[in-house]
């Protein structure tokens, strides 16, 4: 089988990658991840990505030291996204918080997409370190 890297940003061809903790299930983050990616996540057992924004492949806590070790791998049946299910250390969120995922829309409003960005939105967890320290 093979990979569908069917995606393509700035010329670079991807597939969708989801972190998932593999105890609690909790979704960590969404990230791409070019064939290079994927090959070293494979050899290494923990999770590289590649950065759209910064154009390069990288691993997922070389700055921070919240790695991601891959416990199991997933993919969807179009062969163009991975589930990675990981033992998270630290955060994995480059905003402090432990998922990537910690703001939650009150749906009891009727909401549209034109003011989706005015509607308050609730932080459901806690910060576990401030990004200004970690990241300069």
């Amino acid at each position: 089988m093979e990979l569908n890297f069917r995606l393509e940003i700035n010329g670079e061809k991807l597939v969708i990658a989801i972190a998932q903790d593999y105890q609690t299930n909790d979704i960590l983050m969404v990230a791409f991840m070019n064939k290079e990616a994927v090959e070293e996540s494979l050899r290494t057992k923990k999770a590289h990505y590649y950065s759209t924004s910064r154009g390069k492949q990288w691993m997922k806590g070389e700055s921070s030291g919240n790695v991601q070790i891959i416990k199991e791998m997933f993919i969807d049946c179009d062969a163009d996204a991975i589930i990675l299910k990981v033992d998270q250390i630290g955060a994995a969120c480059h905003e402090g918080y432990r998922s990537c995922f910690f703001r939650q829309i009150d749906l009891k409003e009727e909401i549209n997409i034109d003011n989706l960005a005015d509607k308050e939105v609730k932080i459901i967890s806690e910060r576990l370190f401030d990004p200004k320290e970690m990241y300069g």
